[in-house]
């Protein structure tokens, strides 16, 4: 039998706040709370914006940021600003992990992968891209390859597209004042009457489609996709069963699909 080591030995669960239980660390309370603050705004932000949002000193603030960005929580910017890093991305995913969540959507993505024969993601927003951070690949021998963690853009891709159609005033807002590729008005327009969004041209040979995930609050968590061959893939003919597993998805994320 192995040794035990420091992180083998049982410890009976903190009881913060409680008398004779282990206090959190107000430092450390500080800093998440700093990646809260950073998570609640759809661009990078300024010291002095962050600071008046959560109170204190200037110096304590860059401080604690900097604890962060030597953590790689937080990125700074050639402007100065700052902005939440990819990690944060690998936490959310690991989370879906842990509550069981990814392990429950992946059937979900499979069944559609087997009834349509192409590949599945799911992707979110990753500032000014969309991010697949799930995805069941086809059988087909000849399929599109989307690899987990691969960048999409905004403005061309069917995710993107449905990603911005459905997001808030203030995020688009901050978009188009950096001038960040969009889809047009009238294009956003219907993918919101429709759920659902097909590709551009930007990628020779590849087409896609997507429709909208949505979380508890009703905002757009998240894209499901299709994604196969031009020569093969029509959109048209996968988007009932698309939309009925971005439909399933949503339940599940919102507790109603147990």
């Amino acid at each position: 039998m192995n040794p035990a080591t420091e992180t083998d030995i049982a410890i009976e669960p903190a009881k913060a706040g409680k008398k004779g239980g282990v206090r959190p660390l107000s430092s450390v309370l500080k800093s998440l709370s700093l990646l809260d603050a950073l998570a609640t705004v759809p661009k990078p932000v300024r010291l002095a914006d962050l600071t008046r949002q959560v109170g204190g000193e200037r110096g304590t603030v860059y401080q604690r940021l900097v604890t962060l960005m030597a953590a790689g929580w937080v990125e700074q910017l050639e402007d100065g600003s700052f902005r939440l890093s990819l990690r944060a991305v690998q936490v959310a995913h690991a989370a879906l992990e842990q509550s069981s969540l990814g392990t429950r959507i992946v059937p979900v993505m499979q069944r559609l992968v087997g009834e349509v024969g192409e590949t599945a993601s799911l992707a979110v927003l990753d500032g000014d891209e969309a991010r697949i951070v799930q995805r069941v690949e086809s059988d087909e021998l000849l399929r599109a390859d989307s690899k987990l963690g691969s960048s999409l853009s905004l403005d061309n891709s069917a995710t993107g597209r449905v990603l911005v159609a459905f997001a808030d005033a203030e995020r688009l807002a901050a978009w188009r004042q950096r001038n960040v590729a969009l889809p047009d008005n009238v294009m956003m327009a219907q993918v919101r009457r429709d759920s659902f969004a097909v590709s551009g041209s930007r990628v020779t040979g590849i087409s896609a489609s997507a429709a909208p995930v949505f979380d508890s609050a009703g905002r757009c968590y998240a894209a499901l996709s299709l994604v196969g061959p031009s020569n093969r893939f029509v959109a048209s003919k996968s988007r009932d069963a698309l939309i009925r597993a971005a439909e399933q998805v949503t339940r599940m994320i919102q507790g109603k699909d147990q």
